[in-house]
């Protein structure tokens, strides 16, 4: 399909957050407007719109293409393409950008911090203590295993996956991974590639860095909970919908010594209802691994690849067929 002609000053939308030097520098080439999907305004600007820009909570389907005759590109201020129906914006000559590698390093980090926190427990005294609570509180406070004792599993090793293991390698993990992709030696950085039994089977604690196909929808499932170890912790940082998470709180309930931390979650924001509420070893983040201004602002230049698309330029970063 012939996409529409370009106007003279395209106009270009975002729906959620962009780095301010961003939009500034959008905006001294397009009309910028800030508007949600769901405000009365779009509706209004719907027919002039050349350039959408979008984060997570945005979703771009054959229904909000329906509305947008003009539309030339979308772009995803992140990596992941989950909510935006890559071959339905293809099918209309829609192009698709994202920023592939904008928030490995912060994701990188987080994934660091959350292992300390499952593994290193910490305490920080706001007023003195007197010398019985002190021994009390360094008797209390002793981590059960060093990370150089431990297998850590990495499921998925694309970019992320593939930093984490150079972290953990430095930490002093052995480290193990499991992807679909047969991964060349010169790229494992250290870990050990393995089949999904020997992964569930081996690993203390299992990372998760798979991306968004359908197949990986549950792929966290009972059947796969029941090969780990009773004691294992589970860390979650790519998408929600990966874990079954009734099969987890079951799991979880069975074997209280695991663990599962959560940054990304089936329905964001969850409700009351979610079944890993109030169970003492699921602990629950509200999506915050990519949340540095560096990260952000890394995903906000996205609006490099908008512009060459809206001058007829191929973009830098295409989202993958």
């Amino acid at each position: 399909m012939t996409p529409p002609p370009l106007l003279e000053r395209p106009l270009v939308v975002r729906t959620e957050h962009l780095d301010p030097g961003a939009e500034t520098w959008l905006a001294e080439r397009c009309e910028v407007q800030a508007v949600p999907v769901d405000d009365p305004r779009f509706a209004g600007l719907a027919d002039r719109i050349s350039g959408l820009v979008v984060r997570t909570y945005t979703t771009v389907d054959d229904e909000l293409l329906d509305r947008l005759p003009a539309l030339r590109v979308v772009a995803r201020a992140g990596v992941g393409l989950d909510n935006i129906d890559v071959a339905a914006c293809r099918k209309r000559g829609v192009e698709v950008v994202h920023t592939p590698d904008a928030n490995t390093q912060a994701v990188v980090e987080y994934v660091t911090c959350l292992l300390c926190d499952a593994l290193r427990p910490r305490v920080l005294l706001d007023a003195p203590v007197d010398k019985a609570r002190w021994s009390e509180i360094r008797e209390e406070v002793c981590g059960a295993w060093q990370m150089n004792e431990l297998v850590l599993g990495i499921l998925g090793f694309g970019r992320i996956g593939r930093r984490v293991a150079e972290v953990a390698r430095a930490i002093g993990f052995t480290t193990i991974f499991h992807d679909l992709l047969e991964i060349p030696e010169s790229d494992r950085r250290g870990a050990d590639g393995v089949s999904m039994d020997t992964l569930l089977a081996e690993s203390d604690v299992l990372t998760i860095h798979v991306d968004g196909r359908a197949t990986n929808h549950d792929l966290i499932d009972a059947s796969v909970l029941a090969r780990m170890k009773s004691d294992a912790i589970i860390l979650n940082t790519s998408r929600g919908f990966v874990i079954d998470e009734t099969a987890l709180a079951d799991w979880l309930r069975a074997n209280p010594a695991a663990l599962a931390i959560l940054d990304v979650h089936a329905n964001e924001p969850f409700t009351d209802t979610a079944p890993l509420l109030g169970l003492p070893n699921a602990h629950l983040a509200p999506h915050l691994a990519s949340r540095t201004t560096t990260a952000m602002a890394n995903m906000s230049w996205v609006v490099k690849d908008v512009w060459r698309v809206l001058q007829g330029d191929a973009p830098d970063h295409p989202a993958p067929a």
